[in-house]
């Protein structure tokens, strides 16, 4: 073995076992990598920068940053009333397609992120029972096209990088679809075994909002029972205000009309709750359109005290629009309007494009400023224009009109300019992580490769492996990217096992993309550990779940996911 092949294979065994045994983040791990290669020449200066520069990792980076216009659509609400009701089984199967179908064309961890809240809010089943298949469908819809998800295009970065013809969009979509329907099929059934847990509480609903019921209300002449206003999760109807009169309690009974303003007590999700049902404009609803919401807190010292939203001409002062307003544990009673604002109220607020940019009125009025993940809904006139834009966009590319990265950074640009979506919100969503990791992760691949590394280990597996044959050496891939999936997470996953999958090839004398194929397919399996993929550690504490219940209902998933998968690899993709 040459100095460069052992410093290279140093360097996997470092990243391998901090990722195992240590918390270090693993674009830390990757990074240090890269910076080491350069350091000891090993890698110049114009191959690392191409790395970081790679098409496919610039289209990835385009995608997750375009997903900050399209997770605030009036599609994100359809999906998330499609969950309202129907037995389970029958929840499961339309959140599963209807998520799969998402995933496959925007990056997966968005969407869970956007649905969470709509679980959430279901007031049918717990979200326990819900949000863990969110988390398996996303993950199989991200099977099904090249861009459905970040190790996909991290793989085809490796392609290209090697000099081989790219991965077509739909590459991976025949096994795609066979594994998101046998997956479904296991997890309707096994989503009964996972636990029900309700955090439905009344005293955890702090937030005091006003709606009114619009002319032509499709709620008007119903009562609040038939209109389903007493089943909402974590909202509760507290009042009802009728030509200035105040109804208090709402019973189940009373008929609604046009013009009726509903006074309701909820949590943050609340916001996004009232502005999905029909015939009710939420206060405030009308500067309501894709902004990122922002919590403040009434200063002692505040000009504002004492006074109501509207003595203190709030919009025109802060060029921001009050939708919410929470005063410790007490409910509040009247209009959201007349409420003589106090000192230490939590006022939740759509700001304008001026907000920001008065930092001194707003540090003598507010004690403290916070930014909410809570995003307003975009109106159905851009809801509809962010989809059409978007999916212009993949029709241009799959017709191969417009190259993929051009058409998404033509996307964004007039996101930004139409006000979809605003610098801040792209800085934020920014994924440093993901571009330190893959950039890394090329730059050690190519030197395994070049170094001749990928070749040893190559011949060493097959040597191991001798008398299995070249689909033995196949498992042997899919498994190892599997077990490192879950254990060091996807992107990592793919980054170690690409370069040994493409040596066995060579070693075979076989064609490449079977083993390409496990890769891709392997780095996606993560379903007993909610360490391995990112849509799983998201649902893990909303969820509550225990290391059982990953276990319990993705183990079944894993086995028929990896049965399918390497029954497919050789007869759609031959040796």
């Amino acid at each position: 073995m040459t100095v460069e092949q052992g410093t290279v294979l140093a360097m996997l065994g470092v990243i391998v076992t901090c990722l195992l045994v240590t918390r270090i983040k693993p674009a830390f791990l990757f990074a240090g990598a890269a910076f080491v290669a350069f350091q000891t020449g090993l890698m110049d200066l114009a191959d690392l920068a191409a790395n970081f520069t790679n098409s496919s990792l610039l289209t990835l980076v385009l995608l997750i940053l375009a997903s900050t216009a399209l997770e605030k659509t009036r599609l994100i609400s359809w999906v998330g009333q499609q969950i309202s009701a129907g037995r389970q089984a029958y929840v499961i199967a339309k959140l599963g397609l209807s998520t799969a179908f998402l995933s496959s064309f925007t990056n997966n961890t968005a969407v869970v992120v956007s649905l969470i809240g709509a679980i959430k809010r279901n007031h049918h089943h717990a979200p326990s029972r819900l949000l863990l298949p969110l988390s398996y469908a996303a993950i199989l819809g991200g099977t099904l096209t090249l861009i459905g998800t970040s190790t996909n295009l991290i793989i085809s970065s490796f392609v290209e990088d090697i000099g081989l013809p790219a991965l077509g969009f739909f590459a991976p979509s025949v096994i795609g679809v066979a594994v998101l329907f046998g997956g479904l099929a296991v997890l309707i059934p096994f989503s009964y075994l996972l636990p029900d847990r309700d955090d439905n509480e009344q005293d955890e609903l702090p937030y005091f909002l006003e709606a009114r019921l619009e002319k032509g209300s499709p709620l008007a002449g119903k009562t609040v029972h038939e209109n389903g206003l007493r089943a909402l999760r974590r909202l509760f109807l507290a009042e009802l205000i009728r030509d200035g009169r105040t109804i208090a309690p709402v019973c189940p009974e009373t008929r609604l009309e046009e013009g009726d303003i509903l006074l309701f007590c909820g949590d943050i999700e609340s916001v996004t709750t009232l502005q999905e049902i029909k015939g009710l404009k939420l206060f405030g609803q009308h500067h309501m359109n894709g902004q990122n919401l922002a919590e403040v807190i009434v200063s002692h010292s505040a000009s504002i005290r004492g006074k109501t939203l509207k003595d203190a001409r709030f919009r025109e002062q802060f060029d921001a629009v009050v939708v919410a307003i929470r005063r410790g544990h007490e409910r509040l009673a009247g209009g959201l309007g007349n409420i003589e604002l106090c000192a230490g109220d939590t006022l939740v607020v759509v700001p304008g494009k001026e907000f920001n940019q008065q930092q001194q009125n707003l540090k003598r009025e507010f004690v403290l400023m916070n930014s909410l993940d809570s995003s307003a809904r975009l109106d159905a006139n851009r809801s509809m224009l962010a989809l059409a834009g978007f999916a212009v966009v993949i029709l241009a590319a799959l017709l191969e009109w417009v190259p993929l990265v051009k058409g998404l950074a033509g996307y964004l640009l007039l996101l930004v300019m139409s006000g979809m979506a605003t610098m801040s919100e792209l800085r934020r969503r920014f994924p440093v992580d993901i571009v330190v990791i893959v950039g890394s992760a090329l730059s050690l691949a190519q030197l395994m490769i070049s170094s001749g590394l990928s070749a040893k280990m190559g011949d060493l597996f097959i040597s191991l492996f001798n008398g299995w044959g070249m689909y033995g050496a196949l498992i042997a891939v899919y498994l190892l990217t599997l077990v490192l999936t879950e254990l060091v997470t996807n992107n990592a996953a793919a980054a170690l096992a690409f370069p040994l999958g493409y040596s066995l090839a060579v070693g075979y004398g076989a064609d490449p993309m079977p083993f390409i194929m496990a890769v891709l397919f392997g780095a996606s399996a993560s379903f007993i550990s909610p360490y391995g993929y990112q849509t799983n550690l998201l649902v893990y504490s909303v969820g509550n779940y225990q290391m059982k219940d990953y276990l319990r209902t993705g183990l079944p998933v894993s086995l028929v996911y990896s049965g399918l998968v390497l029954a497919l690899i050789p007869r759609l993709f031959p040796f």
